[in-house]
């Protein structure tokens, strides 16, 4: 059984006849266009992202950043003269193969005209195909290269594994590290590609990997890994995972007197990582998207509103969330259109738009060229410590 459609700008519950009814209707009228003074029904946008699951702290981020993107931008008029977007959100639990599902249900039953999600890159995978073959665009925030390789409907607004995993390595040699250990996720796409990607990059500069360990998803229980970590003594470990093992990691780390700073990259971004991991992640490094300390005006406005909104500062997944829906609304008021293919091309000719985790040009693949910042764990908060650049 799937998760129940959420739909945020309205909580109105149809039976399953009139609900077939009135969505045909609205739909038949959502792809035609504006003539004669008719109007065109909501602009009906799909999200899947991990509401609920190991990676929550993600797709929480995901939606509020998104909602409040749709807010401002209905509250303002909407979309094509003055048509509102309506969101339908569902939840994917953070399991593998729902993703999958999900796409087909929004883009076959609920006729989105595009879809945003996901952050993780398995789950990207997953959607991307179904998007691509339906000619629905997609804006993924999964850092994983092979996600926009699916075709050309398929966007990010991150930038890839294989240049944060670079951003890392000339960062640890700038602190002079030269002998490190790699304990990596085997089972997940954005791991394997990140530990790659680092180590290459990491000995091209004349450092060397004195050891590598992995794990894979569902593993509770690192000493074995932590203790060969240990015996080869590394000046520090780069552990690209997401936020729910990194703090159980390097709280086991800390536990056998592994004290090597650790390393990771923009799957530590979630304030799930201080929850979980404490006092144990005290001088953690990442790579990230945005830090809500960057005095931008666009920036320090999208911060404003959603701490006003949610109580709280804006992660880096958040950030990313609110750049794709407001980079989706940009490229339909300049397509003119709800039609997929033209949107699809008012995309790719996307060139330097005012994003709040940087300026957004597409490249051939689809992927943003932007720098990253480096973040620290300090004070048991996270602290902004320098932005690199290729």
């Amino acid at each position: 059984m799937h998760p129940p459609i959420i739909r945020i700008k309205t909580f109105t519950v149809l039976s399953g006849l009139l609900m077939t009814v009135l969505l045909a209707i609205a739909l038949s009228a959502c792809k035609q266009e504006s003539n004669n003074g008719k109007k065109i029904a909501d602009i009906p946008i799909g999200l899947y992202a991990s509401l609920t699951g190991a990676e929550a702290s993600y797709g929480v981020d995901s939606l509020h950043a998104i909602q409040l993107a749709v807010d401002e931008i209905n509250s303002h008029g909407g979309l094509l003269g003055g048509h509102q977007i309506q969101l339908i959100v569902r939840d994917n639990q953070s399991k593998a193969g729902e993703s999958s599902l999900i796409a087909r249900e929004l883009i076959h039953r609920n006729h989105v005209i595009a879809l945003l999600g996901e952050v993780a890159g398995g789950r990207s995978l997953e959607a991307a195909p179904i998007a691509q073959k339906a000619e629905v665009p997609m804006i993924s925030s999964s850092t994983v290269a092979r996600v926009t390789q699916i075709g050309n409907y398929i966007f990010r607004t991150a930038f890839i594994d294989e240049f944060q995993g670079k951003v890392m390595a000339k960062f640890m040699r700038s602190l002079g590290i030269r002998r490190v250990a790699i304990l990596s996720d085997t089972s997940t796409d954005y791991s394997i590609g990140l530990a790659k990607s680092f180590a290459h990059e990491f000995v091209t500069g004349g450092g060397q990997i004195i050891a590598q360990q992995s794990f894979s998803e569902g593993d509770k229980d690192f000493n074995a890994q932590l203790t060969a970590l240990k015996a080869a003594n590394p000046e520090a470990i780069f552990l690209p995972t997401y936020y729910t093992y990194a703090g159980a990691i390097i709280s086991q780390a800390r536990q056998i007197g592994l004290n090597a700073p650790f390393t990771g990259a923009d799957g530590f971004d979630s304030r799930g990582l201080l929850k979980i991991g404490g006092k144990a992640v005290e001088g953690v490094y990442f790579v990230s998207h945005f830090t809500s300390d960057n005095q931008n005006p666009t920036v320090q406005n999208f911060v404003k509103a959603y701490s006003q909104k949610y109580g709280d500062l804006p992660s880096s997944l958040a950030a990313l969330a609110y750049d794709s829906m407001k980079l989706l609304a940009d490229a339909i008021e300049r397509a003119k259109s709800v039609e997929t293919t033209k949107i699809q091309a008012a995309l790719e000719n996307t060139k330097n738009f005012p994003g709040v985790t940087g300026t957004i040009t597409f490249d051939e693949n689809r992927n943003p060229q932007k720098s990253a910042v480096i973040i620290r764990v300090q004070n048991g908060k996270f602290t902004y410590l320098e932005t690199v650049s290729l």
